[in-house]
């Protein structure tokens, strides 16, 4: 459980905006840590109001509350997007390796990992089970049972939802395979480098205008949209900040290698039929093939990496790392949750747009 350090007395209303506003100023503060250093009641309050988001958060019996994992995602994604490039400000980086920001960051992780585990009723495995378990698991995926929010997306989308469903996916689709990316230094081996090619298939063989978020560009500029990386962060629910944020937390911690690499393989294999369904939903609303071209890109090149991640990363990695392997397991059924988990939190989003509550 993570305590909160509040007298009961001196609870008020938790201000997320604010407590936001405060982290932005701290993240952009020249010499941070010489500042906290020189004066700690800088960050008091801050930490202090951290403690109590982090508490109604993740605490055992807590009420969770959407309010305070947003506010925690939010801020854990800005620290998390540090370790990527946006040819922006390069004062921006000034904290990219500030130990306070490693802090806050860990202090979040810490306890939303936990909470998160208690999701996935997840035991270890014998390396053959797993092995076994993956193929079961895919061939479940590659074609499942349709769902509510598969239905919606399909038949119910609205433009205004398609544009929605766009601004809210441009958060991740402008930036797409970036942490992949952060993966692939170390020795080299027959897993690093067929992950090395999906990145290269991705990052359009090294060609801009082949690059996949190329095609999310187009889309969005067929409809007068930004697209400007993180314009449309203020609508993106916090389940999706939740999946982007465990992929930072998977890809910048090599003991988590496994782990992601289960995860990057249920990505590839689910992706061509989600993306059938935003395809589908274009296509009914009558828009141009071009407003639908990334999600047809997807659907027929993954299903070709979903094969590759299992033929030539997953089952060698069971293989070298037989005692481990289960971790392997964990990431794909813990990509699974998150995903569905974000699906059903953009298509809830959507729906009140014609249907507000």
């Amino acid at each position: 459980m993570y305590l909160n350090t509040r007298n009961e007395d001196t609870i008020c209303k938790i201000d997320y905006q604010e407590i936001e506003n405060t982290f932005d100023e701290l993240i952009k503060l020249k010499n941070l840590d010489q500042k906290i250093a020189d004066d700690p009641s800088r960050v008091e309050s801050f930490e202090e109001d951290l403690n109590e988001i982090l508490s109604e958060a993740f605490d055992e019996g807590a009420p969770h509350s959407s309010s305070s994992l947003l506010c925690v995602h939010r801020i854990l994604y800005r620290i998390n997007r540090l370790k990527l490039f946006w040819y922006d400000d390069l004062d921006n980086y000034a904290n990219e390796n500030s130990p306070y920001l490693l802090k806050i960051r860990n202090q979040i992780e810490s306890v939303w990992q936990t909470w998160e585990m208690d999701h996935l009723n997840h035991k270890s495995l014998h390396p053959l089970s797993v092995v076994s378990g993956l193929k079961e698991r895919i061939a479940r995926d590659l074609d499942p049972a349709p769902s509510q929010e598969s239905y919606y997306f399909r038949n119910e989308m609205t433009k205004e939802g398609y544009c929605r469903l766009l601004a809210i996916a441009s958060l991740d689709g402008l930036v797409e395979a970036s942490q992949l990316s952060r993966i692939l230094g170390g020795a080299a081996n027959e897993v690093q480098s067929m992950l090395t090619r999906i990145l290269l298939e991705e990052y359009g063989g090294g060609r801009y205008s082949r690059k996949h978020s190329s095609y999310f560009a187009a889309m969005l500029e067929i409809f007068d949209m930004n697209t400007e990386p993180e314009a449309y962060f203020d609508l993106v629910p916090w389940e999706v900040l939740a999946n982007i944020n465990l992929s930072f937390f998977l890809s910048e911690n090599n003991r988590q290698f496994l782990r992601y690499a289960g995860g990057l393989l249920y990505t590839e294999v689910s992706v061509p039929a989600a993306f059938v369904n935003y395809r589908l939903a274009g296509e009914r609303l009558g828009l141009s093939e071009d407003a639908f071209a990334y999600w047809d890109l997807h659907i027929k090149e993954d299903i070709r990496h979903g094969q590759w991640m299992l033929d030539d990363v997953a089952i060698p990695l069971v293989e070298r790392y037989a005692a481990n392997a289960g971790e392997i397991l964990l990431g794909y059924d813990q990509q699974r949750f998150f995903s569905d988990r974000a699906s059903r939190a953009v298509a809830k989003t959507l729906r009140k747009l014609h249907r507000p509550d």
